[in-house]
């Protein structure tokens, strides 16, 4: 009996081994502070999937662009030096245009209308990931985008010669259209970005004001509601690839719940971080007839501009869409 007990025990400390052996970490990078809504549904993604494999999968993350920064960590995804990450996708318009399909200028203003168009483009965003060597996984809209400023704005001219925080093709040719002059700034740098005067502007939501107490260096914030980008989280295809069935059935189900909770946490982030910039002494307010028309028109020179580079993908989403609405 005491043999037998002897094996059994020896055996369990066998299969514990085994199991830690077979344990893998994924270390996942990500743009933004920890505080951010984005890194927290992401955090709770990666408790998921670390609790849905028992630990043989654990993915630990690591905000504020420590691991690489925002701009690095597609590319990282891609070459395998991390085997998952969260990105602002259309960061990456300049590489696929179809990366950025959720920023074009007020084809939607509002979470219901974004999320028709996401279901239609969701197909073809996949399909640029899969060419990129990623695999996706879930994405999470931000909260309507605003123009913030350090000064009172009226119309396209009062723009003009601001140094404007740039993150993408589309924020780069808005700043050109207006007049503006653009300065590439990752977020974690935007807090010193504006502290310093490199930046003097930007277009974000209410949250990344919120985040980076923007009340300290600008005064205004006006509501033009010009377009709702999307973080998204995606592996390593050749990382996806060697795991078995059950791990891809986790990670894809911890997705779906962490778009699912995302998805409600912006709406409520929304007009939470909107209060909270007015009670910090901000100007919030709807920009203006005059601004919005000039905004507008410049929207749509983008938006011509974007189908000319998407081609005929990039025109059946819009039609889609369009025939939806």
């Amino acid at each position: 009996m005491k043999m037998l007990t002897t094996l059994m025990a020896a055996t369990a400390m066998t299969v514990i081994g085994t199991a830690a052996a077979w344990a893998e970490k994924w270390d996942m990078p990500m743009a933004y502070a920890a505080t951010n809504f984005h890194s927290e549904v992401g955090a709770e993604f990666a408790k998921c999937v670390t609790d849905g494999t028992n630990g043989a999968l654990e993915i630990v993350t690591h905000p504020s662009g420590s691991l690489f920064k925002g701009n690095e960590i597609k590319r990282a995804v891609q070459t395998g030096q991390a085997n998952i990450g969260e990105r602002l996708l259309s960061a990456h318009q300049n590489e696929n245009p179809i990366y950025g399909v959720d920023s074009i200028p007020f084809l939607v203003s509002s979470f219901d209308e974004h999320e028709k168009l996401w279901a239609i483009a969701l197909p073809y965003v996949e399909k640029a990931l899969d060419e990129d060597n990623l695999v996706y996984i879930y994405s999470v809209p931000w909260p309507p985008q605003g123009l913030y400023v350090n000064k009172e704005v009226n119309s396209i001219d009062d723009l003009k010669g601001i140094k404007f925080r740039s993150y993408s093709t589309a924020t780069a040719r808005m700043a050109e259209l207006t007049g503006m002059l653009p300065v590439q700034v990752e977020a974690a740098e935007l807090s010193q970005a504006l502290a310093t005067g490199v930046a003097e502007s930007f277009i974000s939501s209410g949250a990344t004001g919120y985040d980076r107490k923007v009340w300290e260096q600008l005064g205004y914030f006006y509501e033009v509601d010009a377009w709702l980008p999307r973080n998204a989280v995606f592996v390593n295809k050749d990382a996806w690839n060697g795991l078995d069935d059950a791990t891809k059935k986790v990670i894809m189900d911890c997705g779906a719940t962490a778009a699912a909770n995302g998805l409600a946490r912006s709406k409520d982030y929304t007009q939470f971080t909107l209060d909270a910039l007015k009670e910090h002494g901000m100007t919030v307010q709807r920009a203006g007839p005059e601004l919005v028309k000039g905004l507008k028109d410049i929207g749509n020179t983008m938006t011509e501009e974007w189908l000319e580079q998407a081609g005929p993908d990039g025109q059946a989403i819009v039609e889609e869409y369009k025939k939806q609405m």
